[in-house]
């Protein structure tokens, strides 16, 4: 009796363990289907946002390069130096070089109201400062001497050094302006910067920083539609203004004291 009962002891416990080795492998199963579902999950996100990526990928943006219907690709023809020396400006195989001296404006061939500007531009030198003029008033240009600068509502164009090279000049801060594309009206001009604005209210601050540093090639696409401006840089808006005055006028490029090249400079006038 004492055997047969230890026999039916042992058996049951037999039988237990069968059943817990089945429920542990029906486990075990689900659980690896479960993690072979998370890891196709954790691929497939991977291919939307970028495997090993901080952050998701930005959405592809719409890049204005100055190609197709209206866009005009500008020359030496298109263009009349207003108070610069005689060799300020020169075109070479499609590059466009101002040796910045003297301060001064190389201005469109005609006034313009509704337009819009595609260029490249790069700095020769650290701390440069160049910059595009939109809707200059004739009556400005005309009495323009060398070394001045006119009436109008500028695209800034500066190298990222040029605020160290200010602060070390001037003993003051750079909280005025950066080196990322502001934009602002210049003498009698007028304009209703978008935000971000500067401590002073007129400029329009970016709202990133894009620009690249002396030696690069950074791209510019300025809108400048019912009296409104906008600038993209590299690809991206960041800044602009509403409410200009005057919204007609000469589009012109900037000499301001240190090398700068421009290429793929196109205009397309709009109605």
């Amino acid at each position: 009796m004492i055997w047969f009962s230890w026999l039916g002891v042992e058996t049951g416990i037999e039988f237990q363990t069968i059943a817990n080795q089945q429920r542990d492998f029906q486990m075990n199963r689900r659980y690896l289907i479960l993690s072979f579902l998370s890891v196709c999950g954790i691929l497939v996100a991977a291919s939307i946002v970028g495997f090993g990526d901080d952050e998701p990928k930005a959405a592809p943006r719409a890049f204005i390069d100055g190609m197709g219907e209206g866009w005009q690709a500008l020359g030496p023809a298109n263009f009349i130096n207003v108070n610069c020396g005689k060799d300020t400006w020169s075109w070479k195989e499609g590059i466009l070089y101002c040796t910045g001296k003297p301060v001064g404006v190389m201005r469109y061939e005609k006034q313009l109201t509704n337009f819009e500007v595609v260029l490249e531009w790069r700095h020769m030198r650290k701390g440069g400062n160049s910059g595009c003029f939109a809707w200059i008033p004739e009556k400005s240009l005309n009495r323009l001497k060398p070394g001045q600068l006119p009436q109008g509502i500028e695209v800034q164009i500066l190298d990222l050094g040029y605020a160290e090279l200010y602060e070390k000049r001037h003993k003051k801060k750079s909280d005025w302006f950066t080196s990322h594309g502001d934009v602002f009206p210049t003498q009698a001009s007028r304009m209703k910067p978008f935000p971000p604005v500067a401590p002073n209210g007129r400029r329009s601050f970016p709202t990133k920083n894009l620009t690249r540093g002396v030696g690069e090639w950074n791209h510019y696409y300025i809108r400048c539609i019912n009296s409104e401006v906008r600038l993209w840089v590299n690809g991206e808006e960041v800044s602009g203004g509403t409410s200009c005055s005057p919204g007609t006028g000469y589009m012109a490029l900037e000499s301001e004291g240190s090398p700068i090249e421009f290429k793929n400079i196109k205009l397309r006038e709009l109605p």
